[in-house]
């Protein structure tokens, strides 16, 4: 197969024109295709212009509001609770971000929660929207899986087989003047889904400590999820502090979910559309929660 480049522009102007065909405002369709090229710009293909075609599927099957009205339910000064309206992630997570920044300017701090939501993309863009306004910026969001048979849950807690959490990325960017910022994007488990998709791809051997088997032991076959075993948490096994990795995935959880009225745990709905959602789910859609941080205090005084 021969390999084809395309320019930004051309890969920017084919990604806004389907996500307007399906039904998103010129506007939303920008900033959506925004994200999801600064994935690709970044290194991160998985998350790129690849992923467009599960966004349009989500769309189909009526999972995906491509019209959202977003609205902040509950505020304070510095906090507030966002209801995405089922909307594309890609929309909804820089709009709560923007009412982050927007009350950091005003109280130092501006924190958000949101429930109702969809994938996001990656972390990174949205916690970098914190950096032109000399802001620290975090982003998390609990995580649907790309691959499941049932359930929406790659993750297994340290000792256990079940599969409860998602990767639940954690994104932080701090600006650092004239230099370049420093921005850290990292999922909670050992590896990503799409490092073993790869693996896959190249017919490779997983390392230990990235994935168990359904039965709990160890594994370096990148096909275990789809036969019932599970990622593992950051550091692999209670040795080498996977509890830690599993403890910092639940805290995203919950600040994500639990704070916002969101789903979380097993409940996070699936990004394949073909997966169906669960019968009852304690909350709505996918959360997320966003935080900017004044650098320094005299900023916008």
């Amino acid at each position: 197969m021969t390999e084809q480049i395309f320019s930004y522009q051309r890969l920017f102007d084919f990604t806004k024109s389907i996500l307007q065909k399906i039904g998103c405002p010129e506007n939303d369709a920008s900033i959506a295709t925004k994200v999801l090229l600064s994935a690709d710009l970044r290194g991160i293909d998985s998350h790129g212009v690849a992923r467009l075609a599960g966004y349009v599927r989500l769309w189909e099957v009526k999972r995906v509001n491509t019209k959202p009205e977003i609205k902040i339910l509950h505020e304070s000064p510095s906090t507030a609770v966002v209801d995405g309206d089922s909307g594309l992630g890609l929309v909804v997570a820089p709009r709560a971000m923007q009412v982050a920044v927007d009350k950091a300017k005003n109280a130092g701090t501006g924190w958000v929660s949101v429930q109702n939501s969809n994938h996001f993309g990656i972390a990174a863009y949205h916690a970098m929207m914190a950096l032109p306004y000399d802001m620290i910026g975090i982003a998390l969001t609990n995580a649907s899986a790309l691959v499941a048979p049932t359930f929406s849950a790659l993750v297994a807690p340290t000792f256990s087989v079940e599969r409860l959490l998602g990767t639940n990325p954690i994104c932080v960017a701090i600006p650092a003047g004239e230099e370049p910022p420093f921005v850290a994007d990292m999922a909670t488990t050992t590896a990503a889904n799409g490092k073993l998709e790869i693996l896959q791809r190249k017919d490779g051997v997983a390392p230990l400590g990235w994935v168990q088997n359904k039965d709990g032991a160890p594994s370096t076959d990148p096909h275990e999820l789809k036969a019932g075993g599970a990622l593992l948490p950051l550091g692999g096994d209670r040795e080498h502090g996977s509890h830690k990795g599993y403890a910092l995935g639940a805290i995203v959880d919950i600040f994500s979910a639990v704070l916002s009225g969101a789903n979380y745990g097993p409940w996070v709905p699936p990004f394949p559309a073909y997966v169906p959602l669960p019968d009852e789910q304690p909350g709505k859609g996918i959360g997320h929660f966003f935080g900017a941080m004044r650098r320094r205090v005299s900023a916008w005084r």
